[in-house]
């Protein structure tokens, strides 16, 4: 006799004319917690009229009682990479930019997949109940946990799909068409990149909303889920997709081209004709540029084809399970074997198991798309984290630890005179045993010039000299007509004169 024996048997006086382990729907309140996230059906092969359901969590009884420990994998992994986001989204904010080369595509994206991480260990601080009473689960309107959880995930799975495909966008227009990303298009990438999500995330809440389905996280509830949430996420990862291709096969194309040019101007030492020359320049230009692009961007990309694969996964994944798991007379048709193994078995799971292989994704494969949702914070950090980072903090702190012991008297602050007449000058004539204070005279000092720099404000005065070969030098300002200025010397300088003598 395993758990969910002692469960059902503990509950006998909630079966109602159900038979064990399901519980009378009657016998619970019809508000509170998810209605609709009860398994609550007529068993059509046994004579009874009431609504016998499931007990909460249903997950337990799909996949074992051991899938919330195993789930629990994912938010340590999220415990693991949340701090390397942190430590890219820093690295942007202190470091300068010829070290992190950041860029705002790139910061969002970051906060996105933080979004996402944040989701995942929330539950392991809080350790959720999943459920209301013995039959629903908890939703966003009766656990605060849920409520933050589901809204991290989801908002931040949207600002990962937008963010890659507006990251996309902009690669496709520099390779393909050179166009210059400029401060137009960073403000609507701006407003599209936050504006989106956030009302996605709102429609998404108030007319589908989440609840507890599996594990500590709440997940988006099914019904009006395909509307609100799976189809536009599918929309625009699948035109991200569909342009990071596109912009794949113009390089590719490119790089054939400029490679396989059989041009007169490569191959012999005649005079190509113009048409050729220009061609292969042109060729060669495009291959240039695109690899100068690609050099640059090249880890972004690759970023975002992860980021898409995750995410078309993630959604095929749980849309399935939506569509199979639904309370539907079809699906409840399908499920008819297991449901009556269950009452064979007094609620034995692991002996139906094998009853319900084709109802939803199977263990691994749902473990597996929580664990990869979980490990995109480990990608972004090994794309986006460059070497130049490390050797950024390191410049950093060797220099904040060269300021701490530098010294400096705090004597020598307080006695530095305001005005510079009030210095007492030492007489450099005699001896330094013998040295005289004096103050200088103001009409000595109204002419001379002030200490060069590094010598002491001690000293005899500094002089000008002129250097030999300067012709420059201070001279009154002369009247460009006839006035009482200076006249211009020919003999004076190197130019010729206009007058002519000894004639």
């Amino acid at each position: 006799m395993n758990s969910f024996e002692d469960r059902s048997m503990g509950n006998q006086t909630l079966n109602g004319v159900c038979p064990p382990p399901f519980l009378q729907e009657s016998l619970f309140p019809s508000e509170g917690g998810f209605i609709g996230g009860r398994y609550c059906k007529q068993i059509p092969l046994m004579d009874i009229e009431a609504s016998c359901c499931l007990p909460c969590p249903m997950a337990e009884w799909r996949y074992g009682e051991d899938i919330e420990p195993k789930s629990q994998i994912a938010s340590w992994l999220a415990v693991a990479t949340l701090p390397l986001c942190i430590f890219i989204l820093l690295s942007y904010v202190v470091l300068p930019v010829k070290v992190t080369h950041r860029h705002y595509l790139s910061i969002c994206i970051t906060l996105g997949i933080a979004f996402m991480e944040i989701a995942f260990i929330i539950p392991l601080g809080i350790k959720p109940n999943q459920c209301y009473n013995p039959i629903t689960p908890n939703d966003m309107y009766s656990d605060i946990s849920c409520a933050f959880t589901g809204a991290f995930l989801l908002f931040g799975g949207w600002m990962v799909i937008m963010w890659s495909f507006i990251r996309t966008v902009a690669f496709h227009l520099q390779v393909c068409w050179e166009v210059i990303i400029g401060k137009k298009f960073m403000y609507g990438a701006l407003i599209c990149g936050w504006g989106i999500p956030a009302i996605g995330l709102a429609v998404m809440m108030v007319f589908t909303g989440v609840s507890y389905r599996f594990g500590g996280t709440c997940h988006v509830n099914i019904k009006h889920s395909v509307q609100d949430y799976w189809a536009p996420m599918m929309a625009f990862a699948g035109a991200a997709l569909v342009v990071q291709m596109v912009t794949m096969a113009y390089c590719i194309r490119i790089y054939v081209k400029s490679v396989f040019d059989q041009s007169s101007t490569t191959n012999s030492s005649a005079l190509p004709s113009y048409s050729a020359s220009v061609r292969t320049v042109s060729a060669r230009h495009a291959y240039r540029r695109i690899r100068r692009v690609l050099q640059l961007q090249w880890r972004g990309a690759a970023l975002i084809l992860i980021i898409i694969g995750n995410v078309i996964f993630f959604a095929v994944i749980f849309m399935t399970m939506d569509r199979q798991l639904e309370v539907t007379p079809e699906n409840t048709v399908e499920a008819m074997p297991w449901l009556l193994c269950l009452i064979e078995k007094q609620g034995d799971s692991a002996a139906c198991a094998h009853k319900f292989t084709n109802l939803g994704p199977n263990e691994a494969t749902l473990l597996a798309v929580l664990i990869l949702l979980s490990l995109v914070g480990l990608w972004n950090f090994i794309l986006l984290a460059r070497p130049s980072m490390f050797a950024g903090w390191i410049d950093l702190f060797r220099s904040k630890r060269n300021q701490r012991n530098e010294f400096v008297s705090v004597d020598a602050r307080k006695r530095q005179p305001t005005d510079p007449r009030t210095y007492e000058m030492l007489n450099s004539m005699k001896s330094p045993d013998s040295a005289v204070l004096r103050t200088p005279s103001p009409a000595f000092t109204a002419g001379t010039l002030s200490p060069v720099p590094g010598a002491g404000s001690h000293g005899r005065d500094a002089r000008y000299v002129r250097p030999s070969m300067s012709f420059s030098g201070p001279r009154p300002p002369t009247s460009p007509r006839g006035g009482s200025g200076r006249e211009w010397d020919p003999e004076a300088t190197f130019a010729r004169g206009t007058t002519y003598r000894g004639a």
